[in-house]
């Protein structure tokens, strides 16, 4: 990764999910009260005239992320990490996830395509692999990801999955998929019901990094172009599936969120994923440290705009409604080496080392390797010989939602499942 706002991309019990929190009961509560009084009071009936069906549609998805918790979970985890989709579920994740994001199908030729044929529905896996027990055979007709996400819907009826398409290193083909937006999303709509995985996806996460602002690479499309993409797939899909949106987190003056009309597609989506991690690392290689995901700013930060609750803000003050809003957690750590202090602000000599990246790391090899000695702005840090780290921990994490339910967010995402612990230590603190 060369700068911020860099996710971690390709290098070479059946019970149903808690209530997380008293806001989301009470959504319910109201709902129900409303269909009651949909039913009693005058007027009311067969003989009462609907509400248009665009204001209706457009009010469902507005309340649709209420109470969600999204996990992506990534077909590369299934090469060096070794995390398939069977841990999802003995991890306890399944049982506490409402939906599962796939990353990541690419976009070529103004198309939606598969990313990883032989990750997503071509791997043969074993008994003790699979979901429920029964190995792959032969001549069945789909394996791989693709058949175990099914397998894993069967046991949690709960889950719904989402494919998402870009990501950091895929997000080039969106400047030529946004010279037609209909011809791209008529292209996503035939992939996701490929006749092969039926059933499997119930939306679409476009995870475009970034629209009319520099990722890997620079787009030009102009300020309109996410909106119009936006406008098109909804159009498409309209009310059949889920159609979302991971978004730069970038709230500083003049930054990314300012790039693209992020209050005009925000009425085409059912929720945004903010990506409110990745502020700052070890790019910097000579810092100064600082936590990846702060929530809030604080005394010295290197970057005004780079924390949660400057790019919440941001969002909805440009008239995004809060509730369309998921809380980004990442399961990881960004970290550096030849520090200089132990608090946040000093000076280093590069990235730290990790296990398939330098500088980050998961969290399931920070929590012992180096113990949280701290915290800042909301998250935890950790200096242990010449490293420095900063990464989410339980006590964080339910912090961290606690601050998501006051300000009214729809719920939380988390990038990604192979970080956490077995048991799943990470996402059991989400409430």
């Amino acid at each position: 990764m060369t700068g911020p706002f860099a996710r971690r991309r390709r290098s070479s019990s059946s019970a149903p999910p808690r209530r997380r929190t008293r806001r989301r009961l009470l959504v319910l509560v109201a709902a129900a009260v409303a269909a009651v009084l949909a039913a009693t009071l005058p007027g009311a009936g067969a003989s009462a005239a609907p509400a248009p069906a665009a204001q209706s549609a457009g009010a469902d998805r507005q309340s649709a992320a209420d109470g969600k918790l999204v996990g992506y979970f990534a077909n590369w985890d299934v090469y060096q990490r070794n995390y398939h989709v069977k841990n999802i579920d003995t991890s306890g994740s399944a049982a506490e996830l409402t939906h599962i994001n796939y990353a990541f199908g690419n976009v070529q030729g103004g198309k939606c395509t598969v990313g990883d044929a032989f990750a997503d529905y071509e791997k043969s896996y074993t008994a003790d692999q699979s979901v429920d027990g029964k190995a792959d055979t032969w001549d069945q007709p789909l394996r791989g990801n693709f058949n175990q996400l099914l397998k894993l819907k069967q046991k949690h009826p709960q889950l719904k999955v989402l494919w998402s398409f870009g990501g950091w290193t895929w997000s080039g083909g969106f400047a030529e998929a946004a010279k037609n937006p209909a011809a791209f999303a008529e292209s996503c709509h035939s992939l996701l019901n490929d006749e092969r995985w039926a059933g499997l996806f119930d939306g679409i996460d476009i995870d475009w990094e970034y629209p009319n602002a520099c990722g890997l690479t620079c787009d030009e499309s102009g300020p309109q172009a996410f909106t119009e993409v936006m406008k098109a797939m909804r159009a498409k899909f309209g009310g059949e599936k889920l159609v979302t949106a991971a978004i730069t987190a970038d709230a500083s003056d003049g930054g990314k969120l300012e790039a693209a009309d992020y209050k005009g597609a925000a009425q085409y989506v059912d929720w945004y994923l903010p990506m409110t991690y990745d502020y700052f690392g070890a790019w910097d290689a000579q810092g100064p440290t600082a936590p990846h995901s702060p929530l809030t700013s604080y005394d010295g930060i290197p970057k005004d705009g780079f924390n949660t609750a400057a790019t919440v803000e941001k969002l909805t003050g440009m008239g995004v409604p809060a509730s369309k809003l998921l809380l980004g957690l990442g399961f990881y750590g960004r970290g550096w080496n030849g520090v200089s202090q132990a608090e946040p602000g000093g000076t280093a000599t590069g990235p730290a080392p990790g296990t398939y990246e330098q500088g980050i790391e998961d969290y399931e090899v920070l929590k012992s390797r180096c113990p949280s000695t701290g915290t800042v702005a909301g998250t935890a840090y950790a200096h242990c010989g010449s490293q420095w780290w900063s990464y989410d921990t339980p006590g964080t994490i339910g912090s961290k939602s606690d601050w998501a339910t006051q300000k009214g967010l729809g719920g939380s995402f988390v990038w990604e499942l192979s970080g956490d612990t077995p048991d799943g230590e990470l996402i059991k603190a989400i409430r």
